[in-house]
């Protein structure tokens, strides 16, 4: 299994560090911004239809996380504590710095969230709550397995390196994922999948009922996630040489067999004839 690098405290004034906190903290800040006010013009647009808005939600969120992943790429585009997690977990980032990077996406999170508040004239913001009727570890169940989708899918078109699909295209498929997750959970979790993104709202209206399952949901799917692809890069290759010395081992069993099984077959003919 892919060991966790703890990394050096001197990663936050390395050049490439700052860079990478830089754009992250813009690629979240964009991200936050246009998610919360996309669900807030939804609120005020859609005239009470729930499905409008959910619609609304979920094809603008798809659009800015594709966006914003290509836009990021110097930082990784994590935009996401959860998907910060899964990455450590699997080997990809530091601790160090994945401590900078939740931070940086708390921090801009916030001031996303602030700025629409005052650009609205006081407006509500949205603060992520569960359904009627769903409960707590309902809830969670639901951020776990929305989460690790998410993760799941980071890590079969980004992070693999044999990824199977065109190169440019990864961003556009997670930002297909987020917004099928959304049509799929927001009525029932809000589909957050993103400690930060439920973070920021929450903070402003000063609304932290449920909160912990946003954090909770998410980081457990995130780190399972990262741990499961972690063990399956390291398995399946272990796997697929034993079966193939096993099949070979076979094939010259069979072929021994064959070749001796025909050859007494045309001695025997040979004495008859």
């Amino acid at each position: 299994m892919t060991k966790i690098a703890v990394g050096t405290t001197r990663e936050a004034t390395q050049p490439d560090c700052i860079r990478a906190l830089v754009v992250e903290f813009i690629a979240t800040f964009l991200f936050v911004f246009t998610g919360v006010a996309s669900a807030m013009a939804a609120e005020k647009l859609s005239s009470g239809d729930a499905i409008l808005r959910l619609v609304a939600v979920a094809v603008a969120t798809a659009f800015v996380v594709a966006v914003m992943i290509s836009a990021g790429h110097i930082s990784g585009g994590h935009l996401n504590p959860a998907v910060t997690l899964g990455l450590l977990v699997g080997g990809h980032i530091t601790v160090v710095r994945s401590v900078l990077y939740w931070i940086d996406q708390l921090v801009a999170s916030a001031a996303a969230s602030y700025l629409l508040c005052y650009l609205s004239g006081g407006m509500a913001i949205p603060v992520h709550t569960l359904a009627s009727g769903v409960g707590y570890s309902q809830g969670v169940i639901w951020e776990i397995v929305l989460t690790f989708s998410l993760l799941f899918t980071v890590y079969g078109t980004m992070v693999d390196p044999k990824k199977g699909v065109a190169t440019g295209h990864g961003p556009t498929i997670i930002g297909f994922v987020v917004g099928a997750n959304i049509l799929a959970g927001g009525a029932f979790s809000a589909a957050s999948m993103n400690p930060a993104r439920s973070f920021g709202p929450a903070l402003v209206m000063g609304n932290w009922t449920g909160q912990w399952v946003y954090w909770v949901g998410p980081l457990i799917g995130g780190g399972l996630a990262g741990l499961s692809m972690n063990i399956f890069s390291l398995t399946v290759p272990i796997i697929y040489s034993i079966l193939m010395k096993k099949i070979n081992k076979e094939l010259v069993f069979y072929s021994f067999y064959a070749v001796f099984y025909f050859g007494n077959a045309r001695l025997i003919l040979s004495n008859q004839i």
